[in-house]
């Protein structure tokens, strides 16, 4: 039986809500479905250079990668970042100083192409 997709929003700014939407999208993508991640709003912020968190020490230590290291991992299993456009402006963050594998969109589109994904708000 095939894989439904997941789609997840995150909503805050928070790294740890960040990490954990990478998470269930990377495992949703390593069962062969597809996954989104969409930093909506003030979450964009995240996204912007350098990416990482408070507590990757923490997680290191714990032999955990860093939030960098996990939108690596997630970027190697097809999982897609998608930066909100109005959050970009929102959080005064350059699209041009982004990934160049991240994707960008709004609300309307997302849900124009959730299809049958499953979506989630982190």
């Amino acid at each position: 039986m095939p894989v439904r997709g997941l789609t997840v929003v995150v909503a805050e700014p928070a790294p740890e809500r960040l990490r954990a939407a990478l998470t269930l999208a990377m495992a949703n993508a390593a069962l062969g479905g597809r996954a989104r991640v969409f930093c909506q709003g003030p979450a964009v912020a995240l996204l912007a250079p350098p990416i990482a968190a408070t507590h990757d020490v923490d997680h290191v230590a714990a032999g955990l990668p860093t939030l960098a290291g996990m939108v690596e991992e997630g970027f190697g299993l097809g999982v897609e970042l998608i930066a909100c456009q109005s959050g970009l402006h929102l959080m005064g963050v350059d699209a041009a100083t982004l990934d160049p594998r991240m994707a960008f969109g709004g609300p309307v589109s997302l849900l124009q192409t959730l299809d049958d994904d499953r979506l989630l708000i982190a």
